[in-house]
């Protein structure tokens, strides 16, 4: 790992405050570690080097300035390949899509995500119209395990998580309806969240509709934080969106004591590896 590709979200942009790193040298950083560790585990389907150079040039100029144009200015970012990204194809992993677009619009996540000043490096690799909790499609491949290479990231957002464990980029999309963020994160050791319903607008609309909702998956809880930040607010094209709100976990340093989480070892039938239940009954304690 270079010592760039270990640093997190909000790391990097206190560098890019003490002007001690660039967006720019950030961006070829990433883009080096794509290109030296995608062909092993097929966790981007599409990257799009030219524009990410452009955009973290653009980002470079406005830290110069002290003016960075939002949160996520200049941080090396991935989008899911079922969300719509102006200028990069949206194939779903499916031959059934057309490879010739157009591609001019950005769904709301992406929008958001460029606003913030995020630099969009490329689409990651899903199963066929995100089907399944494994990634692997008959257009782009099979994405593999980073930790070990002859197992599955786990799916849908398998290419997010796989991006994510080796920080191939910094921040991610994933999506998730009955378990596509949270599978490959626990399959990698990374975090994501899938949010409430309506957090995080949708459009076009999943074909799962409500049980589908977009999240951020990282290395960090506190980078996803960020970033959730940055695209939990409402947006016209999805008309079940509430209006923005501010949500106490959300702010760092929050009290926490006196919230309950609900936990379930087994939802009543499920046979536990002795091993799993061991760990996360001591995360559990702890």
């Amino acid at each position: 790992m270079s010592e760039i590709g270990q640093l997190t979200a909000v790391q990097l942009l206190q560098h890019f405050r003490d002007k001690t790193l660039s967006p720019v040298e950030v961006t070829e950083d990433a883009l080096l570690r794509i290109e030296r560790y995608n062909p092993s585990v097929n966790a981007y389907c599409h990257v799009d080097p030219q524009g990410a150079l452009d955009a973290a040039r653009a980002s470079e100029q406005r830290w110069f300035k002290g003016e960075p144009c939002g949160a996520l200015d200049g941080v090396p970012a991935s989008i899911k390949d079922l969300t719509l990204t102006a200028g990069m194809p949206t194939r779903k992993g499916s031959r059934t899509s057309s490879a010739e677009g157009p591609w001019d619009v950005d769904a709301p996540f992406s929008a958001f995500m460029r606003k913030a000043g995020a630099v969009l490096l490329g689409k990651t690799t899903t199963p066929e119209f995100g089907w399944k909790g494994v990634t692997d499609n008959p257009l782009y491949g099979i994405t593999r395990n980073p930790w070990d290479t002859r197992t599955t990231a786990g799916g849908s957002s398998g290419g997010a998580a796989a991006a994510a464990a080796l920080n191939l980029g910094v921040l991610h999309q994933g999506s998730d309806a009955g378990g596509s963020i949270r599978i490959p994160c626990a399959f990698t050791g990374t975090f994501g969240i899938k949010p409430t319903f309506g957090y995080v607008p949708q459009w076009p609309a999943s074909s799962m509709t409500i049980l589908s909702h977009l999240g951020p998956m990282t290395r960090t809880v506190q980078d996803s934080v960020l970033m959730l930040q940055a695209v939990a607010r409402p947006d016209a094209r999805d008309g079940l969106i509430g209006a923005p709100r501010t949500t106490p976990w959300l702010v760092p340093g929050t009290d926490l004591k006196g919230l309950r989480v609900a936990y379930s070892p087994t939802f009543g039938y499920v046979k536990v590896d002795p091993q799993v239940a061991q760990v996360v009954d001591q995360a559990v304690q702890g």
